[in-house]
């Protein structure tokens, strides 16, 4: 195996980790955080139903826009921002938070920081 490989499957083993003791369900979805090498994605979603019912991300057209001239870290807090503020406008104010076998570190935790600062709980 290459390198790349040994840490994409290292990724996956920590996120089945994660997920096998996150769960979320309509009082409490699950804000769940995908980061690729350019974008970070982020969804609130009911485990229980089996729906999304809020997302964001760096390709959303409205915050592309403002991500325009950004650090990836910058649009990391704009898509925080934006995922509570749609969490909120859902009607969901508290999440547990499923960091996708990513490090609590740098895109992903400025992502939750900025959630937490919009008003999101967890």
């Amino acid at each position: 195996m290459s390198g790349v490989q040994d840490v994409r499957q290292a990724r996956l083993r920590r996120h089945r980790r994660v997920r096998s003791k996150v769960q979320g369900s309509a009082a409490r979805p699950r804000l769940n955080v995908f980061r690729s090498l350019e974008h970070i994605y982020a969804q609130v979603i009911d485990d229980a139903a089996g729906h999304t019912l809020a997302s964001a991300s760096t390709i959303d057209g409205e915050l592309s826009a403002q991500c325009n001239g950004l650090t990836k870290t910058d649009c990391a807090r704009v898509v925080g921002r934006a995922i509570a503020a749609r969490a909120k406008a859902a009607g969901i104010s508290s999440v547990v938070f499923d960091r996708g076998g990513f490090q609590y570190h740098g895109r992903v935790k400025a992502l939750a920081d900025a959630a937490r600062e919009a008003g999101l709980e967890f």
